[in-house]
């Protein structure tokens, strides 16, 4: 071991390209993922199992799905803490259940290992390019010690508090995000039903107060025929939203707005957009809508 070694479980969409900015940055990566060949696509060293991963690297990062994968990951008889040493550090980057990441918390506590939970935005294109934003729950000193490995994946880091504060905030901001992409695309469909040139309407949409994320940096692609493929998937978007809905009914918050984006992505996983990149929810709601592409089908 030696301390340019930093440790990966999952190294798919998200972890695959974080693995590469490691690499590229002189630092050795020791990787597992259950698909054979994928930690050697992308530079890291494979390794059997999670355990594995942490006796070999005392800083290890999980970006995985979700909490149902997360815990047997952590937890399991050849998971990290069967490996991992008093005073390792094991980082979840996953959008997981705030609640089962308390959990693990006190559980790597209880091991004498400290965990944080340090979750991700900006999509595969931040990944690609090292300027993800992670915001990040759990011991703040634990955190400034392996700021060497997130400065390669990331261009902010935001220390948000105690266990659990990092993926609760992650939460908030991805419900934000699929309201946003689901009334955009609704919107986007209703305006090339009424004819409008759709650039035109995203100019005026992005000096207006209609604007957010999907109008400036979504749309202006997709009606060009570019789904910007590759992000978040549709599946992913609709369990982050089930986990929101989760966390405000917990903190009894009522949750008014979350049956619109929930209906929208649940229709696009219903006609077999779940594994595609969330985006084309347009789509979606263009086929129920009367077979509308919001793009010059000819182009893209």
């Amino acid at each position: 071991m030696t301390d340019r070694t930093v440790g990966l479980v999952g190294v798919g969409n998200m972890g695959g390209r974080m693995a590469r900015r490691l690499v590229g940055a002189g630092i050795t990566v020791i990787g597992f993922d259950p698909r054979a060949g994928a930690a050697e696509a992308v530079g890291a060293r494979p390794v059997a199992d999670p355990a594995d991963v942490a006796r070999q690297a005392a800083v290890v990062l999980m970006s995985l799905p979700d909490s149902h994968v997360v815990e047997p990951v952590v937890r399991g008889a050849d998971g990290l803490l069967a490996g991992a040493s008093p005073g390792a550090t094991l980082v979840d980057l996953s959008t997981s259940s705030p609640a089962s990441t308390v959990r693990l918390h006190a559980e790597a506590a209880a091991a004498g290992v400290r965990y944080l939970d340090a979750a991700v935005s900006g999509g595969a294109a931040a990944a690609e390019k090292g300027t993800l934003t992670i915001m990040a729950g759990g011991d703040a000193d634990a955190l400034a010690e392996i700021g060497w490995v997130l400065a390669p994946i990331a261009a902010a880091v935001h220390h948000m508090g105690a266990p659990g504060a990092g993926h609760t905030t992650k939460l908030l901001n991805n419900f934000l995000n699929g309201v946003s992409l689901a009334a955009t695309a609704e919107v986007m469909v209703a305006g090339r039903k009424a004819g409008l040139d759709l650039e035109r309407l995203l100019d005026v949409l992005n000096s207006s107060t209609g604007v957010n994320f999907a109008t400036q940096a979504r749309f202006p692609h997709i009606v060009r025929g570019d789904y910007l493929e590759g992000g978040l998937t549709g599946r992913l978007m609709t369990k982050d939203l089930a986990l929101y809905v989760e966390l405000v009914g917990r903190l009894g918050v009522p949750s008014l707005n979350a049956a619109g984006p929930l209906a929208s992505f649940g229709l696009a996983e219903n006609l077999g957009y779940g594994d595609q990149i969330s985006n084309r929810v347009v789509d979606a709601i263009g086929d129920v809508a009367g077979g509308v592409r919001v793009h010059d089908q000819t182009e893209g």
